[in-house]
């Protein structure tokens, strides 16, 4: 009883001790981490401000599959101009043209869009429909239909933008087909024709293939114009009419 006497009073010492010293408090303030905001995409509406170009104004389209991008050029002032760069969804095959119907590839080279082409009630929501095969491809004995740009994210031969992107690039292709344009050209490459990338495929098995598609793609690097396409057995063709100043 006397031990356990003594233990109480040590006890009760060092509780007083504890309260009369000068006590340190300690906060912790709780961190809080904001998540990095995304970069706001600009909208049709304001990308189209940023080139002076409206709705309905001409518009041609570039796709480049290596890169899995759309550009969007809509004419300004005389000249194309990029409005927008989408990021196609899906495509499918590889590196190299469509030659025959089920092979599951998506063509490459140069094609056209006009009013009948447009599919508003297409089971992937919306689509434009390219004109494949077109002379050359028929040269080439190549086969296919109903080609695509469109929307949802799967592909069979066509490129898929998904729903959100396909409505703001149809919405350019109709209004154009009905104030501007009969048709619009749509270009199609394996990958940006750069120097580096010519060389890098320099083996491939479609390089002379290429060559002359990067022929068309030239043209509009360095004037801004969109060539006129003719085709024959062996190649494309490409031509700028005599109004246009280059």
């Amino acid at each position: 009883m006397h031990f356990l006497k003594i233990i109480s009073l040590i006890i009760f010492t060092l509780s007083l001790a504890s309260c009369s010293s000068p006590q340190r408090v300690v906060t912790y303030q709780k961190q809080i981490i904001k998540p990095i905001p995304k970069a706001k995409k600009s909208t049709l509406h304001e990308a189209l401000l940023k080139i002076d170009a409206k709705v309905g104004d001409p518009i041609f389209i570039r796709i480049f599959k290596k890169e899995k991008k759309l550009e969007l050029w809509v004419k300004s002032n005389k000249k194309f101009k990029l409005c927008k760069t989408y990021n196609i969804c899906t495509f499918s095959g590889e590196l190299g043209p469509k030659l025959k119907q089920g092979d599951k590839q998506s063509p490459e080279g140069f094609y056209t869009v006009n009013q009948k082409q447009l599919k508003p009630n297409s089971k992937y929501h919306l689509g434009l429909i390219l004109n494949f095969p077109n002379r050359y491809d028929k040269y080439q004995k190549r086969t296919g239909s109903y080609l695509m740009i469109h929307g949802k994210c799967s592909s069979t031969g066509c490129y898929a933008m998904g729903n959100t992107q396909i409505e703001e690039i149809y919405k350019m292709a109709e209004a154009t087909l009905k104030n501007s344009q009969k048709k619009f050209d749509v270009h199609i490459f394996p990958f940006k024709m750069t120097p580096k990338n010519m060389e890098l495929y320099n083996s491939n098995k479609w390089l002379p293939f290429w060559i002359n598609l990067k022929l068309g793609y030239d043209i509009f690097e360095r004037y801004g114009l969109v060539p006129i396409v003719r085709a024959d057995k062996n190649s494309y063709r490409f031509f700028l009419l005599s109004k246009d100043k280059i």
